[in-house]
């Protein structure tokens, strides 16, 4: 594998993961209390707790994205 293959690699793993991170956003954000009810009743978390636990996987997740794909792919980006 060679730098331009992890380049291209990198590329799909970050719009993949930012597409993801897009479509569970708007989906809790268009279906809010659908989506609250559900996961209080599947983990027994409480109906006040849920938003917070959202905020905090998303706020997570896109961290992870910008460490693991995005600032990966910038820095082979500007080495090649």
């Amino acid at each position: 594998m060679d730098i331009n293959q992890v380049t291209t690699f990198l590329g799909w793993c970050t719009l993949i993961n930012m597409a993801v991170l897009v479509f569970s956003a708007t989906f809790l954000f268009i279906f809010n209390d659908f989506v609250i009810n559900t996961h209080s009743k599947l983990t027994g978390v409480s109906i006040s707790a849920l938003p917070t636990l959202y905020f905090s996987y998303m706020t997570n997740y896109k961290l992870c994205i910008f460490m693991f794909n995005l600032v990966p792919y910038m820095a082979l980006t500007l080495m090649a």
